[in-house]
């Protein structure tokens, strides 16, 4: 079946205009230990700087594709912004997100609370495998350098009216790079397109991110019972066509069956057919006799699956009616 999962973050109904802010920068105090960082893990003098405007543009990008938000704005420049090295500062005070909000007229801030890239370096002496002027690959002695570069970032939302944080969010990934040739330098040659692959999944990164504050839809799956009768049969049949109504007819013949394990299956697929109709509510009911008037035991954990997913409905319906 298809189904739509409530976004993992919500957003309060009159937060409809959108600031990004990029927190991220090195402090002036902080700015000769992140040169010495970055020299010693190999970056590039500019890769975290780009990296997370990067993760910026991704959530300014998914953001702007969401209906319910009037505007999206990155805002710059603001000296309350820096803040260290790749660690979750303090968050920001909330006189500064008020001031904020109301000089760039925005209901919530989106920050970028941190981004930092560290580097491991592996370098290796042995035979290489390199393609020779006719493209055949051959074993030659040569270096292979594997660079693992591991991307730490975090985000905050801040909602001033209310002055609650509506999320913090923590990722690690990494991006592994090798490079072969006859000589270091060659090899580091092989992997020149290190920083476009950080780049790139950085815009990634804001991408995911944007997509938490909107519902997503999924699929599920339901087991149901098809053996008990023939009238199970035939109705297995039916539903393998997509004739759920009329597999449906079946099952209810089977509501009063004498045999106590038929009749519990059946009100069990009862539940099925109204959860697949929509009808959670009727669907619980039928799932709850199946295990308390004919002790099926699956019937239990339908109740509790259905229970759960009557609370998704709920709050993505508290979301959309925003």
């Amino acid at each position: 079946m298809n189904a739509i999962e409530p976004a993992r973050i919500s957003i309060p109904a009159e937060v409809v205009k959108i600031g990004i802010i990029n927190c991220s920068l090195p402090s002036e105090a902080n700015q000769a230990i992140d040169k010495i960082d970055k020299i010693l893990s190999l970056e590039g003098l500019n890769l975290d700087r780009e990296g997370a405007e990067s993760a910026v543009l991704g959530l300014f990008d998914e953001l702007s594709q969401n209906d319910r938000f009037e505007t999206i704005r990155v805002i710059d420049s603001i000296s309350e912004q820096r803040k260290g090295l790749g660690v979750f500062p303090a968050a920001l005070k909330w006189e500064t997100v008020q001031q904020i909000c109301e000089e760039f007229e925005v209901d919530a801030l989106f920050s970028l609370e941190f981004y930092d890239t560290d580097t491991k370096v592996n370098y290796e002496v042995g035979m290489v495998s390199i393609p020779n002027q006719v493209g055949i690959d051959i074993s030659l002695p040569g270096h292979t350098i594997t660079l693992n570069t591991i991307m730490k970032n975090g985000w905050r939302i801040y909602d001033p009216k209310n002055r609650r944080l509506l999320d913090e969010f923590v990722s690690n990934d990494q991006i592994v790079s090798v490079g072969q040739g006859v000589n270091p330098v060659k090899a580091i040659e092989a992997i020149i397109g290190r920083k476009e692959a950080v780049l790139q999944h950085s815009t990634g990164l804001g991408n995911l991110y944007g997509l938490d504050v909107s519902p997503l839809r999924k699929r599920i799956s339901r087991n149901y019972f098809v053996r008990g009768t023939d009238n199970f049969k035939i109705a297995q049949r039916r539903a393998q066509t997509s004739d759920w109504e009329g597999a449906a007819d079946l099952w209810e013949k089977e509501l009063d069956n004498k045999k106590e394990k038929v009749a519990g299956r059946a009100h069990f697929n009862m539940a099925i057919i109204n959860e697949i109709n929509g009808d959670l509510e009727t669907a619980l009911e039928w799932a709850s006799k199946s295990y308390s008037d004919y002790r099926n035991k699956d019937g239990l954990r339908y109740v509790n699956i259905l229970r759960n997913r009557m609370a998704e409905e709920r709050l993505l319906n508290q979301q959309l009616s925003r």
